[in-house]
């Protein structure tokens, strides 16, 4: 995880800098989280992991994934949705939409595993890997599932992220629409970031840039609804399954339908939410001005939850991973992002124009 780290800035920043973008202080396009699972893949195939590290590796993917899934909960707030506006919340809702129910269907015209699906429609629709790693423990998806999902979502997300700039100049009219745009059609929150940086260097345009991350801030609130109801309809679906297959005599032993760390990482959400409600009131809790809310959102959800719990996580299933588990999937799973990616980005246009003209930031 440390190492791909200071592997993911180096690299985002080298890319900010090839499009012209002043990188200093700025965040990487490129995830820690994502840099840490492909090393740990690399890593965990090329050199042989000692047994004595087995259960530590085991140990990743299980609690520390579900205890940053919960820290990343506080850098979700109810205000966001109320910067956009009322003519911007439906263009999120519908690439939102587009992305879970298109790839969802797609991914089964395709006759792919449903977890895979769900967690592709997840990180295309909503926030990328966060998405992904968020759902992917309520699913019951393995580690192979969420490796492809991942190499899904960095792939066609880093795409957008270079062409999606100079496409929106061309096609969209204002700087609303351009935000608006780039917040729904690109994936990931680091490449969204990415985008609206590279626009705003080459096009000197704030509007475009504040518009695309206010966005992408509504688009990431929708995790706190659907991680709870994709684990919901995976439960309820599991539930079913098991007990037509024990029969009506046999005892079943039910998991709860909605797991504690979903519940902890909604509870962590409006607890930011109230935290910004009474920050307008001149201190968060009574306690933090400002600056000081902001470090401690940014701390434990940014620094530790993203980076250092998922980033640990995910280093773990790369390094529990082995190359023979893709074999037979093949190259399906990517028609399916690349067919998911194109349809967001399509509604993302369609609706940018449509409602973008209404929207002021």
């Amino acid at each position: 995880m440390l190492a791909a780290s200071m592997l993911a800035d180096v690299l985002g920043h080298t890319l900010l800098r090839a499009q012209g973008v002043d990188a200093a202080g700025r965040p990487s396009p490129i995830g820690a989280a994502t840099a840490a699972l492909v090393l740990g893949l690399v890593v965990g195939n090329l050199l042989p992991i000692p047994e004595a590290f087995r259960p530590g590796i085991r140990f990743g993917p299980k609690t520390i994934l579900r205890l940053g899934i919960v820290l990343v909960g506080i850098k979700l707030s109810l205000f966001d949705l109320l910067k956009l506006g009322a003519w911007g919340l439906p263009v999120v809702l519908a690439a939102v939409a587009t992305g879970v129910l298109f790839v969802s269907w797609f991914n089964r015209l395709l006759g792919l595993p449903p977890r895979l699906g769900t967690l592709i429609a997840a990180g295309t629709g909503i926030c990328g890997v966060t998405a992904i790693v968020s759902v992917a423990p309520g699913i019951e998806a393995d580690d192979r599932e969420v490796a492809y999902a991942i190499a899904n979502i960095t792939l066609f997300g880093l795409v957008g992220m270079l062409v999606y700039p100079y496409l929106a100049h061309r096609v969209l009219h204002s700087s609303e629409q351009v935000g608006l745009f780039l917040g729904t059609a690109i994936h990931d929150t680091s490449q969204v970031v990415g985008a609206a940086l590279a626009y705003k260097a080459a096009y000197h345009d704030d509007v475009a840039f504040s518009a695309a991350t206010v966005t992408k801030l509504t688009r990431n609130l929708l995790l706190a609804v659907v991680v709870p109801a994709l684990t919901l309809l995976h439960r309820k679906h599991a539930g079913n399954t098991n007990a037509r297959a024990a029969g009506p005599k046999d005892g079943v032993r039910r998991a709860p339908l909605v797991p504690m760390f979903v519940v902890a990482f909604v509870a962590m959400s409006a607890l930011r939410s109230l935290g910004d409600a009474t920050l307008m009131k001149g201190r968060a809790f009574g306690v933090w001005d400002a600056a000081g809310w902001k470090s401690v959102t940014q701390t434990l959800g940014e620094v530790w939850g993203s980076r250092v719990l998922l980033g640990t996580a995910l280093a773990a299933v790369g390094l529990g991973t082995h190359a023979r588990v893709f074999r037979g999937v093949g190259l399906r799973p990517f028609a399916v992002g690349f067919a998911g990616a194109l349809a967001v980005g399509g509604v993302g246009a369609l609706m940018a124009l449509t409602f973008g003209a209404h929207v002021r930031l």
